[in-house]
């Protein structure tokens, strides 16, 4: 719609609006003055047209103070002064119109009205109680409009902090990775070959979820399989997986956060023929996903950490769930319980 159309709109909408006004002053002529039904018509007519006029400069008049007042005083930002500003308007602007009303309708042959205090105070009440409304309708609409702007903002601070999460998740993986496979490459080429092609299929799992919250028990468990091959490649028998989520591969977790947990058990703990290393993956209640491992923590870490594993997945699922990440260490376990969620991949 052009600025044209749109400006036609608003001035039939103004004519509506002045002429429902004018009708209502009209009318309220009546609820003032029983008597005039007994009167001349005349008088009734003047008493109407009087009345009338009045409603529509006062609820019009002001209505444009209104909006002029509120275009160069914020209501949230100054809100004493904008009301202080609102009610001098009123006290200046009622007895100014209700005099030139009186002088226009003196200026008829055989019309008298009077200009009496009464009056301009009975006026100014009026005023008082139409600009109250129109007051707390601007009060309450920028205080709408400042919390859904709040709200939004808010929103988008969360979503920049999610996307910034996630984005820690690729080089956090992919420096391990390397790590690994710089050992690798002096020791064995075949299986660094072999290697190199699964680390290709797993960063790709990694680059088509780069983008998504969430993603099922299933997928991530098939990747999974392919991180352990590469791990298997490292430790053999000494590294030992056990998984048991049979009927909730439907169920939803943060992409990735499966693997941080098994890096973080395999980087912090001892994995030896005499101390091997066993992770079990299982669901506890139908809410939990928990990871476990046996604890055997290293005196000196062998590979460098970036300290964001854990904290990231716990930051991770606070955009997610309500329910937190628990986690829990004793002399034989660490357990990390990883809520399950129930969103849309």
């Amino acid at each position: 719609m052009g600025a044209s159309s749109q400006g036609k709109l608003n001035w039939k909408r103004e004519v509506i609006e002045s002429i429902l006004i004018y009708l209502l002053g009209a009318a309220m002529t009546f609820a003032f003055d029983w008597n005039l039904f007994n009167r001349p018509i005349k008088n009734i007519l003047f008493s109407m047209s009087y009345s009338g006029f009045m409603w529509l400069f006062f609820w019009k008049g002001n209505s444009y103070l209104v909006d002029y007042w509120n275009k160069r005083i914020s209501w949230l930002e100054e809100p004493g002064r904008r009301f202080r500003v609102g009610v001098i308007s009123v006290i200046v602007y009622t007895p100014l119109i209700l005099y030139v009303i009186n002088f226009v309708y003196n200026l008829f042959p055989n019309i008298q009205v009077p200009y009496t205090s009464q009056q301009v105070l009975i006026s100014i009440g009026i005023t008082f109680f139409i600009t109250f409304f129109m007051f707390a309708m601007n009060f309450l609409d920028n205080w709408r409009k400042a919390s859904l702007l709040a709200e939004r903002m808010k929103r988008e601070q969360m979503a920049t902090k999610y996307e910034s999460l996630k984005n820690q998740v690729n080089p956090h993986f992919l420096f391990n990775s390397l790590n690994a496979l710089t050992n690798l490459v002096y020791e064995d080429q075949d299986q660094a070959a072999d290697f190199i092609r699964q680390l290709s299929k797993v960063y790709r799992y990694v680059l088509d979820t780069r983008s998504q919250e969430v993603v099922t028990i299933e997928q991530e468990m098939k990747f999974i399989e392919s991180y352990m091959f590469l791990q298997k490649i490292r430790f053999d028998d000494k590294l030992n997986l056990e998984v048991n989520v049979n009927g909730h591969d439907k169920s939803m977790v943060p992409p990735i956060a499966i693997q941080m947990l098994l890096e973080n058990a395999i980087k912090h703990n001892t994995i030896a023929e005499e101390e091997p290393l066993t992770i079990t993956i299982d669901v506890e209640d139908d809410q939990y996903l928990v990871i476990r491992n046996n604890l055997q923590k290293k005196n000196i870490p062998s590979e460098p950490s970036s300290g964001m594993g854990l904290s990231n997945i716990k930051a991770r699922y606070e955009f997610l769930s309500e329910t937190p990440v628990e986690i829990i260490e004793n002399e034989n376990d660490f357990i990390v319980k990883l809520p399950l969620l129930e969103l849309s991949a």
